[in-house]
């Protein structure tokens, strides 16, 4: 048994080991889940709420005595199926603009250098944007330390599909950063 969740097992107050090891996976990837239903494009509020619907859903399903052999991937598989659902349902869409109040409060540059760094993000949002909704998908799962058939198990596609998602939107990322 993980030392984590050993730790978990031994303050857990009466709460089954089943109990126990959903609060570990949520601890360990509440926050990946959260980051990745607001890129799927839901508000702050309705990505929080869905990420705690995941992990009630994972709790429900291995109550049932489903044996799931990756749960990290089933995981995700599920955020993407239900974070689909509820972007249906929401009614605002919010774009992504850079995050102004970063900005506002860095230190002072000379407004060239500002004016250049701008550009230089704009050209990458615009890139990042303009990509192809599974090529932002992938490239967001490997950043998050998903492996290639995890990635390929959480969206529904083959390992081969995933690699060629993330060589071209790698390729078009790097074509903007050399312009």
């Amino acid at each position: 048994m993980d030392g984590h969740l050993a730790q978990i097992l031994s303050h857990d107050r009466g709460l089954p080991a089943l109990q126990a090891q959903v609060t570990q996976l949520f601890e360990e990837c509440r926050e990946d889940v959260y980051r990745y239903l607001l890129t799927l494009g839901l508000d702050a509020a309705r990505a929080q709420e869905s990420a705690q619907e995941v992990f009630l859903r994972l709790y429900a399903s291995l109550k049932k005595g489903e044996q799931i052999q990756n749960p990290r991937g089933w995981i995700f598989r599920v955020a993407h199926n239900y974070g689909l659902k509820v972007l249906t349902r929401q009614s605002a869409e919010y774009s992504f603009e850079p995050d102004f109040e970063s900005w506002a409060t860095s230190p002072a540059r000379s407004p060239e250098h500002e004016l250049l760094e701008r550009e230089r993000m704009s050209r990458f949002h615009r890139a990042v944007e303009n990509l192809s909704e599974q090529q932002k998908r992938c490239l967001f799962l490997r950043m998050e330390g998903l492996r290639y058939p995890e990635i390929g198990s959480a969206l529904g596609i083959s390992t081969s599909a995933v690699g060629e998602f993330l060589r071209r939107a790698m390729a078009r990322l790097k074509r903007v950063r050399d312009e």
